[in-house]
């Protein structure tokens, strides 16, 4: 990748060697609506595109469409013309939602759009589109630090529009795009190829997982001891800080909550979420740790049953027990306790482990395989974009000249 870097350094060196021109967002771009408190000079052309609410998506997804369905999160879906209509849109553009968190995609050609704002360039001879998403993207923390509200939040369009974007040549533009471009393509494939093995896991899982009659059932009370975590507050965390992990409802970072100088648990146990959009999710824990009280505890009593095998099993079954519980989504001990699973011999279920792990890690741990090298793509291409798009940004007296 150096030699493209390098080619970009040359380019910089040869055509703005003193610095690259700095502009108001404002200054060269077109949105799709004229906000409210916003200068007319400040936005020079308005380019509408009708958008439909999120909950119509679900209604004219075709999978095998060629219309891009452009929410405002993360779901990706497709439709035909002739169900987006009226709400038919064609261009090479960048959004941001209108209402939530930053979340910034790009698109070009034909797509139905939610409420998102959309910005494409008025002229792209001078601002790349894609350029303008990954500048975006290189500052999508401060586009964050725009949403505001106690509700939803919205962003102020002021503050989008008043961004200072360095404009360096379209040749240097486009090698960026070039490059960038590159990284995104390799980190898809890494992340298709490891769909596809999920895919391929499950399966086996859901195989190795399945068994005929001869096998005994036992609810989770008959093996287990099962206990609820504790209440503690962001202030209990900060106060008693150390090098003990307290688990709790969101998966992101294993759940880790914060840490402690204490542990409530030590050894081998289960923990469940028990409340929220994660309850059900099944975890398996081994050393030293605390949980809150979103979560409960699994510890096998009885022999004849392995822990690791416990939780790929409660893993498959747990989430059919989950209630909707007043648009909370919940499973409490008394739910927990009375879930029958299967029992095959201790042999077995080691065999089953040793299997399901293998699988596991090459999907899952990011310490080896695909998902290391993802990873690492991933580091690298944060790496280029900052250096990339960080630019010296031209003296006053030069841009006067």
């Amino acid at each position: 990748m150096n030699k493209p870097v390098n080619k970009i350094e040359k380019l910089i060196a040869e055509l703005c060697l003193e610095g690259v021109e700095v502009k108001d967002l404002w200054e060269l771009t077109a949105w799709d609506k004229r906000f409210n408190g916003i200068e007319r000079e400040k936005q020079k052309r308005i380019v509408v595109y009708p958008y439909v609410l999120a909950n119509r998506f679900r209604e004219i997804a075709q999978p095998s469409g060629d219309v891009r369905l452009l929410s405002t999160g993360n779901y990706i879906g497709w439709t035909t013309e002739e169900l987006a209509g009226r709400n038919l849109c064609v261009g090479e553009i960048v959004a941001i939602p209108w209402g939530g968190q930053a979340n910034i995609k790009y698109y070009k050609g034909k797509f139905v759009t939610a409420d998102n704002r959309i910005a494409t360039s008025l002229d792209t001879n001078v601002l790349s589109n894609k350029y303008l998403y990954y500048w975006m993207l290189e500052n999508n923390q401060l586009i964050e630090s725009f949403y505001r509200g106690s509700g939803i939040k919205h962003p102020s369009m002021r503050k989008v529009l008043e961004m200072k974007i360095p404009l360096p040549p379209l040749i240097i533009q486009e090698e960026i795009v070039k490059i960038l471009n590159s990284f995104t393509e390799l980190e898809a494939e890494l992340e298709a190829e490891i769909e596809a093995r999920k895919k391929q896991y499950g399966y086996y899982r859901e195989e190795l997982l399945t068994f005929g009659e001869g096998v005994e059932f036992k609810s989770i009370d008959e093996i287990c001891q099962i206990n609820r975590g504790r209440v503690m507050s962001k202030d209990y965390l900060r106060n008693n800080a150390g090098e003990y992990p307290v688990y709790s409802s969101q998966t992101v970072d294993d759940g880790v909550f914060g840490r402690i100088n204490t542990y409530d648990y030590d050894g081998e146990y289960l923990t469940w979420t028990t409340d929220g959009a994660n309850a059900g999710s099944i975890f398996y824990r081994n050393g030293k740790f605390s949980i809150t009280n979103v979560c409960g505890l699994l510890k096998v009593k009885v022999d004849g049953v392995n822990t690791k095998f416990l939780s790929y099993i409660l893993a498959i079954v747990s989430k059919k027990y989950v209630s909707a519980g007043m648009g909370n989504p919940k499973i409490m001990s008394n739910v927990m306790e009375k879930i029958k699973i299967p029992i095959p011999t201790l042999a077995e279920q080691e065999r089953i482990v040793i299997i399901l792990d293998k699988f596991d890690a090459l999907t899952n741990d990011i310490s080896v395989g695909l998902p290391a090298e993802l990873k690492a793509r991933r580091k690298q291409y944060k790496y280029y974009r900052d250096k990339l798009l960080t630019f010296k940004p031209l003296e006053k007296e030069y841009a006067k000249q």
